[in-house]
């Protein structure tokens, strides 16, 4: 508690911005690494960066009740019906399992198997059949929403704020993105329509962080002028420090409860639907932190400083041996 009143007053003064390099290449690292992993993933899904689930790809999904059964008899009751992949997952004792895109006589086939090895009456195989067609529509429509989320996320805090900040939130935006979809591409967690809303509550959760703090570094250089004893990387580096705990109370508070279900329900509980939500939610809470932090904040301090009225600050404090100025210096150098 005492570090943290000590942060909120300025009283200890991480050197974010001056650490720019830092944060910049270790956002590249896990940029390349996730685009790594989505183009190993291309040559095991058949094309596609990411294990899409049968909600985009199409198929057949099989559901049933069968306490006493291993994943080892499930893949085998179907294999022996001529399936060429399979995907079982449990919740309790019942079983989901979703295959290729099946013709009607090879379903009634699969479903006769299910009620004979696992005595269960045919009527209770619960038989889904998805086609491409309607994973691709949905697949436009994310694509066309998150066009349209993004346009008017831009337009927004180029009005409440600037253009400069809404470039950097946005790159911010995508650096979440990318690397919570190389952590799927990775794992080979399934991507479902769950997982698009946990893709999208990033977004948010992500610009919440960012308006956080560029609300501060609004404040605190709008005070800057030609008789100033800051220069713009100071200012917005004090500006950080000031919410710094409010940003990672916030985080810790979601994270909390977000990596309870990850954790505690898909493996002690069973609860397998909802990993698809959990694991982009836990991801980008996580990530959209640190790039808040860390990559909005001086990708931004690294536009402003091309603005005359900053430079001729920065001048002036480096004739005079002003602090401000050298730490400038430094985070350029």
């Amino acid at each position: 508690m005492g570090l943290g009143r000590r942060l909120y007053r300025g009283e200890i003064d991480v050197d974010f911005v001056g650490r720019r390099k830092l944060w910049y290449g270790l956002s590249a690292f896990l940029l390349l690494f996730s685009l790594a992993g989505m183009i190993f993933s291309m040559s095991v899904n058949n094309g596609s960066p990411l294990n899409l689930g049968v909600e985009f790809k199409g198929g057949s999904v099989f559901s049933f009740k069968a306490p006493t059964a291993t994943i080892e008899e499930v893949r085998a009751t179907f294999k022996d019906e001529g399936v060429h992949e399979s995907i079982p997952q449990t919740a309790g004792d019942r079983w989901r399992v979703t295959t290729e895109t099946l013709t009607e006589s090879n379903v009634t086939k699969v479903q006769k198997a299910i009620a004979a090895d696992y005595k269960v009456p045919e009527n209770q195989v619960d038989i889904q059949s998805i086609g491409a067609s309607w994973g691709g529509e949905v697949s436009q429509k994310a694509w066309i929403g998150l066009g349209v989320f993004m346009l008017a996320i831009i337009l927004y805090l180029s009005m409440a704020f600037e253009p400069k900040m809404a470039l950097a939130a946005i790159v911010a935006l995508v650096h979440d993105l990318v690397i919570t979809a190389g952590v799927y591409a990775w794992s080979g967690f399934e991507v479902t329509p769950a997982t698009l809303l946990g893709f999208l509550t990033i977004l948010g959760y992500s610009l919440y962080d960012a308006v956080v703090v560029f609300d501060m570094i609004k404040e605190v250089t709008a005070k800057l002028g030609t008789t100033s004893k800051k220069t713009y990387t100071q200012a917005a580096n004090d500006a950080l420090n000031h919410t710094l705990i409010r940003s990672l109370n916030t985080s810790l508070v979601a994270i909390l409860p977000v990596a309870a279900i990850l954790f505690i329900g898909t493996t002690l509980l069973g609860a397998g639907t909802l990993k698809d939500l959990s694991l982009a939610l836990f991801v980008g809470m996580v990530v959209g932190t640190y790039s808040s932090l860390c990559v909005a904040t001086p990708l931004l301090v690294t536009l402003k400083e091309r603005e005359p009225k900053y430079q001729a600050i920065a001048r002036r404090l480096a004739s005079t041996g002003g602090k401000g100025a050298k730490r400038t210096a430094a985070a350029k150098g």
